[in-house]
């Protein structure tokens, strides 16, 4: 029976070795914060949902801040114990009311109790206005540059072509290649109707081994590079897409003249 009684008594000591580690461990774990609790209502005692609920403590300007829940009640937690803290409670309609000097206990929670004072709130008039934002708005369909007429007008251009207009776009070489990619696989188009030269002539763009271009330079009105456009209507490239619109006819006569002069010392 000695064997048994030692074995026993090795157990209850392992037992109580064990015991006392976990009573120290949840020891180790205290709280170090209070709260503050309570309930919002108006002066008939019916209770205000969704007012707002300010604590500051006072000497570090900490701010806690809360709404009220269903049955007007609301909640601070984790804040920091001592004091004194200003609490404040308002709503749209009702006069604001404060209560100073409250203290928070450790691992305690104060109550704080309002009643708020009906009252007439004058609001600002407040003024909607819109614009069309020109960079984000539901026409963008992907990221694209757009050179404006007013940009075609004082953008200088060695060859007067509207290579020299594409190359704005920062995703641009500089030769007419977007991306990285080979000037091969752009789309051409003017005023929506594909210029692409199937046999290979474009040297880098239409026109380009004739050193002619499709369009007068004078005729264009506006550029429109995109690269990754999401938009279904425009595809079949996997470089650029350039589309050049020209200018639209009025009822006066208008005209251009201009000479072009360029030797190796220009260059």
């Amino acid at each position: 029976m000695q064997p048994l009684r030692l074995k026993f008594c090795s157990s209850s000591l392992l037992a109580l070795t064990f015991t006392l580690f976990l009573s120290g461990t949840v020891l180790g774990q205290g709280v170090t914060t209070g709260g503050i609790d309570g309930v919002v209502t108006n002066m008939a005692g019916r209770p205000l949902v969704g007012a707002r609920v300010l604590a500051v403590h006072e000497p570090t300007g900490t701010r806690y801040q809360t709404t009220t829940r269903v049955g007007g009640v609301f909640s601070v937690l984790n804040a920091r114990v001592g004091g004194p803290y200003t609490v404040t409670a308002n709503m749209l309609g009702h006069r604001p009311e404060d209560q100073q000097d409250v203290y928070l206990s450790l691992g305690q929670s104060t109550r704080v109790d309002f009643a708020l004072e009906e009252a007439a709130v004058a609001l600002d008039a407040i003024t909607v206005s819109a614009a069309r934002d020109l960079v984000l708005n539901a026409d963008r369909t992907g990221a694209q540059t757009i050179v404006p007429p007013e940009a075609v007008q004082v953008l200088p251009s060695i060859k007067r072509t509207t290579r020299d207009l594409a190359r704005t776009d920062p995703r641009s070489d500089g030769n007419f290649s977007f991306g990285g990619r080979n000037w091969f696989y752009n789309s051409i188009s003017v005023d929506g109707t594909y210029f692409n030269n199937t046999f290979g002539l474009d040297d880098p763009a239409p026109g380009g081994q004739t050193n002619a271009e499709p369009i007068p330079y004078e005729a264009v009105d506006q550029v429109h590079v995109a690269i990754a456009p999401f938009d279904v209507r425009q595809g079949g490239f996997t470089g650029g897409s350039v589309n050049t619109v020209t200018k639209s006819g009025t009822n006066r006569w208008t005209g251009s003249l201009f000479a072009f002069y360029r030797n190796q010392s220009l260059q």
